[in-house]
Parts: C-alpha cells; sequence; structure tokens
C-alpha cells in the first residue's frame, strides 16, 4: 500500500483530524463514561439475571409444592370415594338385612293371623255344629220321649254335649 506523505493530500489531514478527535476523546474521559455506562449495563445485566434465577428458584418451589397438594388432594379423593363405596356398601348389606327382617317378621304375623282365622273358623263351625246337634238332640229326645222326667234329661245331655264339644 501505498502513503502519500503530501501535505496537500485529504487523506493526511483526514488522518490528523482523526488522531486528534481520539485524543481529544481520551482527554476529556469519554472512555471512563462509555466503560462506566457498560459497566453499568453489565450490573443491570447481572442483576436482572439474579432475579431471574431467584424467580425461577421460586416458581420451581412453587410448582412442587403445587404438584405436592395435588398429588395429597388426589390420594384425599380416593380415599374419600373408597370410603364412599364402603359405606355404599355396608348400607346396601344393612338395608338388605332390614328387609329381610321385616318380610320375615310380616310373614310371621301373616301366618298368626291365619293361624287365628283357622282357629277362629274351626271354633265357629265347631259352635255352629255344637249347636246345631244340641237343637237337633232336643228336637229328637222331645219328639221320643214322653215321659214326665225327660226335661231333665234333655238338660243333662245338653251339658254332657257342650262338655264333648267345647
Amino acid at each position: 500500500m501505498y502513503f502519500d506523505f503530501d501535505p496537500g493530500s485529504p487523506t493526511i489531514w483526514v488522518f490528523l483530524a482523526t488522531i486528534l478527535f481520539i485524543l481529544a476523546l481520551i482527554y476529556f474521559g469519554i472512555h471512563k463514561k462509555i466503560a462506566g455506562a457498560l459497566d453499568a449495563r453489565s450490573e443491570a445485566i447481572k442483576t436482572e439475571l439474579e432475579e431471574a434465577r431467584r424467580l425461577r428458584e421460586e416458581a420451581q418451589t412453587l410448582l412442587a409444592s403445587f404438584n405436592r397438594k395435588q398429588k395429597e388432594a388426589e390420594e384425599q379423593a380416593a380415599s374419600i370415594i373408597k370410603q364412599a363405596r364402603q359405606d355404599a356398601d355396608n348400607m346396601a348389606i344393612q338395608a338388605r338385612a332390614n328387609l329381610a327382617e321385616r318380610i320375615k317378621r310380616r310373614t310371621a304375623q301373616a301366618e298368626a293371623k291365619i293361624a287365628n282365622a283357622e282357629a277362629k273358623a274351626i271354633a265357629d263351625v265347631q259352635s255352629k255344629a255344637a249347636d246345631l246337634a244340641l237343637e237337633t238332640a232336643e228336637k229328637l229326645i222331645r219328639t221320643n220321649m214322653k215321659a214326665a222326667d225327660h226335661s231333665a234329661l234333655v238338660k243333662d245331655g245338653i251339658a254332657q254335649m257342650r262338655k264333648v264339644l267345647n
């Protein structure tokens, strides 16, 4: 490369002006101000990074806490469902037992009513049969006996018949 050191050359004047400009910047301490601004920016970036790191750790802690709470809630829900199923099964078993007991009790009551009705019907039939037999026997005895002692005989027969039939 060829440098022309001729004082009339614009290249030399531009070079000298650039050197003077740089020296003026150094003299007034611009480089310190630029370095200070860069350092301040660097510190601001470090602070932001540390804040971001802290926020990230806090978010991870919160996420872990929420995951743990969610797991606990799911376990609690599962235990509640399990307990509800057990309670429902127990209630169903108890309801079946109560129903069977009620049916047994009603069956026994119905059988007792039937037995009472049978006994009453048998007693009514026997009573009617006894009354009919007595009336028939009384009529037969009255028609067949013409003696004076027949009323005592009839009364005695009726009493005996009542003892036998009742």
